[in-house]
């Protein structure tokens, strides 16, 4: 934080036992100290990626690197009765603004969480157990969704979740490319997720990932 000690202590042995001279010094810097007070908290609070709204968090992320706008209307994600998947806690509600043809723009929940994805990107070391932790990022085990991947050991991989299925939003986020992090020149062949909440259905298995049968669930694969 700015001081006008700072200032002051540039004042040179010669002329600091002036006190005249010390505080016209003090008048003349005393409003630039409260602007530089003032910037600076503003970057502290108004632009923290934990409390930026609106547009302040639209600029946080041309910082970053990353528009909460998408490049092509997201489908499929808007609430919906008796629409498998986009009920209550999985679709997303349409805003007044919002074109009927699909999401275009990313709330600031949703958006400060890709953030938070490319920030982790950025800062990616290229391994496997690092894509591993930036997935587990995006879905904290708050969110019931734990998320897994798998090396197909061909330069490929795949991209699971298990326990609770992501709301509409954030599967097309991942199914879009938008969440995923892979090393490069591997590709990824399936995305799978679970039908119902739990387990992703499997043999010779038995963990919060995958389980057999009385416990596992059926997996979707969808391909990128």
């Amino acid at each position: 934080m700015a001081t006008l000690k700072e200032y002051l202590d540039y004042i040179t042995s010669r002329h600091a036992d002036k006190l005249i001279f010390v505080e016209t010094v003090s008048l003349s810097v005393e409003a630039q100290v409260q602007l530089r007070t003032l910037a600076e908290s503003m970057m502290d609070e108004a632009f923290d990626l934990d409390d930026a709204v609106g547009v302040q968090l639209d600029i946080v992320g041309e910082w970053i690197g990353i528009t909460r706008r998408v490049s092509t209307p997201i489908t499929g994600v808007y609430f919906s009765f008796d629409t498998v998947g986009l009920g209550f806690d999985q679709g997303v509600w349409q805003g007044p603004f919002d074109p009927s043809t699909g999401l275009t723009s990313l709330d600031d929940d949703t958006y400060r969480l890709l953030l938070r994805a490319k920030i982790a990107s950025n800062n990616w070391d290229g391994t496997m157990e690092g894509s591993k932790a930036i997935l587990e990022l995006i879905f904290p085990a708050s969110s019931g969704t734990l998320a897994f991947i798998q090396d197909n050991q061909d330069m490929t991989m795949l991209v699971g979740l298990a326990g609770a299925p992501p709301n509409a939003l954030m599967l097309a986020l991942l199914l879009g490319g938008y969440l995923t992090i892979k090393p490069m020149a591997v590709d990824i062949t399936y995305y799978v997720v679970p039908s119902d909440p739990g387990p992703i259905f499997g043999f010779d298995i038995q963990n919060d990932f995958v389980s057999g049968f009385d416990s596992g669930v059926w997996g979707i694969l969808t391909t990128p």
